[in-house]
């Protein structure tokens, strides 16, 4: 068995990464990639939890900047990450992946509620989880919620799934001379305005120590490299 690095992982997955390059909407060739690359981790041992956003369906501060109440809009994102975890789960359990979708909103005919000695019981049980709708709260993103249920559920470390392979100085979709960066700390983050995860995620992780690694998604085989300890993406500790 080859070395194992981490344990017990928080996998966080945008919406807008779901989607491909359809521009909205789930793309299926994208979910089920994305569930090989879980299951492979799976077929290690690895306890998994996963967040997955909304954005590819509805972003709230979108909504909130075009008019819209922000409490309600919050309230709708929250239910576009439901329509995700479910999507992922069925590609999962298609791959024989046992899972279980939590979320923060009751709607016990689609997902259990979120109760955190149960999420870390299905992890013990080799299920992945899938977090869905956030921390239940307006105002808080899915960054936020991928920090609070990584320290909730005793995650090992925060792999943030992105387009790119890690943190850079400047979009380097835009700028071919944009400088990435392979280890960073809290505050370079939130000095810098860097664009990993939001201030409040960002202090949730530095207040109890959790490191986070941003990686490409896209590349096959990137989740299975981080666990077994490659250096991978970029570090934030």
């Amino acid at each position: 068995m080859p070395k194992i690095r981490y344990k017990r992982i928080l996998l966080k997955i945008s919406g807008e990464a779901l989607m491909g390059d359809k521009g909205y909407g789930i793309d299926p060739v994208v979910i089920n990639t994305i569930a090989n690359e879980i299951k492979e981790v799976y077929k290690l041992g690895i306890q998994i939890a996963v967040v997955i956003g909304g954005g590819n369906i509805f972003r709230g501060l979108v909504a909130s900047a075009s008019g819209m109440e922000r409490a309600s809009a919050d309230y709708m994102g929250m239910l576009a990450t439901v329509l995700n975890a479910l999507a992922l789960q069925d590609a999962l359990e298609k791959r024989s992946v046992l899972t279980r979708v939590q979320t923060a909103i009751e709607m016990r005919e689609l997902a259990e509620p979120y109760i955190r000695r149960r999420a870390i019981r299905h992890l013990e049980k080799k299920r992945v989880v899938i977090f869905a709708a956030g921390t239940g709260n307006p105002y808080f993103t899915t960054d936020t919620a991928a920090s609070l249920r990584a320290m909730e559920i005793g995650a090992e470390v925060i792999l943030k799934g992105t387009k790119v392979n890690g943190v850079y100085d400047s979009d380097p979709m835009k700028n071919k001379n944009a400088k990435k960066f392979d280890k960073l700390n809290y505050l370079e983050v939130l000095q810098k305005g860097l664009k990993v995860m939001d201030a409040t995620a960002i202090s949730l992780c530095m207040d109890n120590s959790l490191p986070i690694i941003v990686f490409n998604l896209k590349k096959s085989g990137n989740i299975k490299r981080i666990v077994l300890g490659e250096k991978v993406g970029t570090v934030v500790i």
